[in-house]
């Protein structure tokens, strides 16, 4: 069974996926199974996004209910 990615494996192995596709040099079939891994690892990251976002939701309630705050966090 394959090691799990984390997020930013998965984004990495994306860009890696995506750079094939485009030059267009694999045959056929290759090309049919970078595209269902790609798909694959899209629905894990969308996953993971949701998660982090419920995550990022519970960790604003307030004694009111939920606030909607937009999320200022530094980027790197």
């Amino acid at each position: 069974m394959a090691k799990k990615l984390n997020f930013e494996q998965s984004m990495d192995r994306l860009e890696e996926i995506v750079n094939a596709l485009e030059r267009g040099d694999a045959p056929l079939d290759e090309s049919l199974a970078l595209f269902q891994e790609g798909a694959k690892l899209i629905r894990n990251c969308t996953d993971a996004l949701d998660k982090a976002q419920q995550q990022v939701s519970l960790l604003t309630k307030t004694e009111n209910g939920p606030a909607e705050e937009a999320f200022a966090g530094a980027e790197d």
